[in-house]
Order: structure tokens, then sequence, then C-alpha cells
């Protein structure tokens, strides 16, 4: 995908508030993807309590900024608790876990750079 495929869901100068760009569902995990070209993706997830994201490895570095509740996230096998207000990187090539400790907001943020 080049610049010129660059995918938008919210408008420009449209100013939004992130924490209500995704709603909560029952049992769900759910995510819009607000950009996405070939310089990374922005998406914003709501998670039930108790939903997880399984253990899984990217090449790239992400940032998980928590815009309500709390997650548990697992880092290379070190779980930490991030809140709302709160974020947390994820590096690449390293194997990480996303889980609800309660219903939680986040947006996450994935910057296609090789690392190392």
């Amino acid at each position: 995908m080049n610049d010129e495929q660059t995918k938008l869901t919210i408008d420009p100068a449209d100013p939004r508030e992130l924490v209500n760009l995704t709603d909560y569902q029952a049992g769900s995990v759910v995510s819009r993807t607000l950009l996405q070209n070939e310089s990374g993706t922005l998406t914003v997830f709501s998670f039930d309590k108790g939903q997880a994201l399984s253990e899984h490895t990217v090449p790239f570095n992400a940032f998980i900024q928590v815009l309500d509740g709390q997650a548990e996230i697992t880092i290379g096998g070190e779980p930490c608790t991030v809140r709302a207000g709160e974020i947390v990187l994820m590096p690449g090539g390293v194997s990480h876990k996303v889980r609800a400790v309660e219903r939680f907001k986040m947006l996450l943020t994935m910057f296609k750079t090789k690392v190392g």
C-alpha cells in the first residue's frame, strides 16, 4: 500500500473524542481503523471485561494508549497494568498480549519501522 492508498475513516478538520469512536459490545472486542497506509496504522479498540488478544509478535514498534478502563498488557512475558491516561510501548519483535481487566478502550499506534 502506498501513500496514495491511505485509508481514512475520519474526516480532516473534524475534531472527535477518541473514547467515543468505538462502543463497547458484550463479550467482544470491537475495533475501528482510523488510518492505514504503508507507514503504519492508527486503530481504536473497545474490549469487554475478560476479552483478550492472544499472544503474538509483530516486527514493528507499537504503542497502546488506554482511553478508558484498565488492561493487563504482557510484553516479553512481563505483565503490566495500564490505566486510562497511560501509554505503553510494545517493542517490535517482542511477543505481547492484551487482556481486559475491566472494560477498556485503547488507541493502538503502529509505526512500520524495522527494529534492530
